[in-house]
């Protein structure tokens, strides 16, 4: 190969390994820029709520118990009966368990960052079955059973916008603050009228709880049977969990979904009867599900994912300018290579400052309109030709689409690349088909005079 093409070709090699340092420097201030966001949105969930999971309502019946202990008396040698006392709870389940929601979201501002908050209007309806004796078969005369009350976890008690009222069997109850439940975590709980615990009882339980969040809204699917039908005016949902819903309808004005679980899909008894037992909630508290009200790719994501491939734009263009050197027999400085890589790296920094304030889609047509003007602009006087500055600027707006569409995309960026990369280089073969290598450089290609009526 000749000398001259070597140097060139190893001046622009080590022209787009100086380029990394602007990238990598430019793709910190995105790492940067989105930890300050995420730390404002914190701060405005902390002023105001979480992400919320809403856990039962659970049954919690106490009881004392009378405990007998045979001793024998050291001096007499004689067998006596020792009385004690025992207290624990019982713990109930809802034989079904339905809640209805209507979700909307709003948008609280500081300084240019948005969180996006939801409230949601919830109808929780259901029954307990309680079986005869509380299911004790033996020794049931040894118990005695205080007042039960109806427990309801809800992650953060800050985003409850209503006076919860408790609709049991034609009476109206009030909750207070606390579960004092342990492993339910935060929430409230109501004291029910006393049971006829020597029968089986059927009580049948309706509720209304607005709650206010950010993030998220998880359900715990509690009932032997559960339906849980939630719908929001955001056309963004991300259905977390480990159920997905059964049924799901997503438009440009919402989303609405139900889920419908049972006990055969939850274990969900099984699961509380360990965490009661032993102390261990991670499978109890990890049945539940719902959706997230987080826009899942914003203007940080796409800047992220955008300069990842800011280093194939950098070789594709400067192999277009190689491109016209070689077969127009003009000279390009490496210091021209330079500034047209140097304006490239700055679309990404545009792109960023501008989707902070105006939108990452409209951000994007502006920084990649003035990259590619003001480019297109200089290779004009680089080539000596408006012509050919023109299709260059042609191909390089192109890549811009091509790159959106990419970014757009994303389950299909992998074979939208391969397919762009293939085209690319049979269009850059095909050009060079006839192209003597060997010959490149033996005449040194002289840049042209500039004509100034040839531009005009």
């Amino acid at each position: 190969m000749n000398k001259n093409l070597t140097i060139k070709l190893g001046a622009i090699a080590l022209l787009i390994l100086l380029l990394l340092i602007p990238l990598l420097m430019i793709d910190g201030i995105i790492d940067e820029r989105q930890q300050l966001r995420d730390g404002v949105l914190e701060d405005i969930a902390r002023s105001s709520s979480y992400s919320q999971q809403l856990s039962g309502p659970v049954m919690v019946v106490p009881y004392r118990k009378v405990v007998r202990t045979w001793k024998t008396n050291e001096k007499t040698n004689k067998r006596y009966e020792e009385l004690g006392e025992e207290r624990g709870r019982l713990y109930f389940l809802p034989g079904r368990f339905e809640l209805d929601g209507q979700v909307q979201t709003e948008l609280r501002a500081r300084g240019i960052y948005e969180a996006r908050l939801f409230h949601a209007d919830n109808r929780i309806t259901g029954h307990f079955s309680l079986p005869a004796q509380l299911g004790i078969k033996e020794d049931f005369a040894d118990y005695q059973f205080d007042a039960p009350f109806l427990a309801v976890g809800i992650s953060d008690i800050r985003g409850i916008e209503n006076a919860l009222k408790l609709e049991l069997d034609g009476q109206r109850l009030d909750f207070v603050p606390g579960t004092q439940v342990g492993w339910l975590g935060e929430g409230v709980r109501v004291t029910l009228p006393a049971l006829d615990t020597r029968k089986a009882t059927e009580l049948a339980f309706g509720f209304d709880l607005r709650l206010q969040g950010t993030g998220s809204l998880q359900v715990l699917p509690v009932g032997k049977t559960s339906h849980v039908s939630l719908a929001a005016n955001w056309p963004h949902p991300s259905f977390i969990g480990n159920f997905l819903p059964g049924k799901r309808e997503i438009s440009d004005q919402g989303f609405s979904a139900d889920w419908q679980t049972s006990f055969f899909s939850t274990n969900l008894q099984e699961a509380m009867n360990r965490c009661v037992m032993g102390n261990d909630c991670e499978a109890f508290n990890g049945r539940s599900f719902g959706v997230s009200f987080i826009d899942p790719v914003d203007q940080y994501l796409k800047s992220d994912r955008a300069i990842k491939y800011a280093l194939l734009f950098i070789v594709l263009t400067f192999a277009g300018f190689f491109l016209f050197e070689v077969l127009k027999s003009l000279a390009v400085h490496p210091v021209q290579y330079a500034l047209v890589g140097v304006a490239l790296a700055f679309f990404y920094l545009l792109l960023l400052s501008l989707s902070e304030h105006i939108g990452f889609a409209l951000a994007y047509l502006l920084s990649a309109s003035g990259c590619v003007l003001l480019i297109g602009f200089y290779v004009c006087h680089v080539l000596h030709s408006v012509r050919h500055g023109l299709s260059f600027s042609a191909g390089l707006a192109a890549l811009y689409g091509l790159l959106y569409g990419l970014l757009s995309a994303e389950d299909y960026a992998l074979l939208m690349g391969s397919l762009l990369l293939f085209g690319l280089l049979g269009v850059f073969m095909v050009l060079t088909r006839k192209l003597d290598w060997y010959g490149i450089g033996q005449k040194s290609a002289k840049p042209l005079e500039f004509d100034v009526g040839a531009m005009q």
